[in-house]
């Protein structure tokens, strides 16, 4: 069976480098990065863009899904609420894969760690920090399987998204 993971967490809970890992980890696998699919300057968030970005990701994994290369596909995205998930839920064509939603969780101490680290190294801007702290607890009410990544291994956390 054919498996889409749908990977969320708030800004800095290591998104990026648990998929990009995953993909490595799992055979015939593709991943692709919400943030890819919204990549603009300025960065406006209204009601267009929105949906262009859902439109984006759904076009992308749909794609992904239908080509015969590819048996695991994975989406990580920040998705920090249901509205988010369903609706990107809602437009794909999952009959031949099983779907696995997760959220990425990280304590806060742990978090303010590895933004400033980012912010250090001129990834991130300072105002991320507060954006993604105030996510954190939103986290918890979606309809996801949650992984602590606080004070884990990245082989660690592939390892719990797999047998999940």
């Amino acid at each position: 069976m054919k498996t889409l993971y749908m990977i969320g967490g708030t800004m800095g809970v290591g998104k990026t480098t648990i998929c990009q890992q995953l993909k490595n980890t799992l055979p015939q696998s593709v991943f692709l990065d919400g943030d890819w699919c919204w990549d603009a300057n300025p960065f406006l968030i209204t009601e267009e863009t929105k949906a262009m970005v859902i439109d984006n990701i759904c076009y992308l994994l749909n794609n992904f899904m239908r080509c015969s290369a590819y048996d695991n596909v994975v989406f990580g995205w920040v998705m920090h609420e249901q509205t988010i998930i369903d609706s990107v839920i809602e437009r794909l064509d999952l009959q031949a894969y099983t779907t696995k939603c997760i959220s990425l969780v990280v304590n806060e101490s742990e978090l303010r760690n590895r933004l400033a680290q980012d912010i250090q190294a001129g990834i991130r801007n300072e105002s991320v920090v507060q954006r993604s702290i105030e996510r954190l607890p939103m986290y918890q009410n979606l309809n996801t399987i949650k992984i602590d990544t606080s004070n884990k291994s990245i082989q660690t956390i592939v390892k719990e998204i797999i047998e999940c």
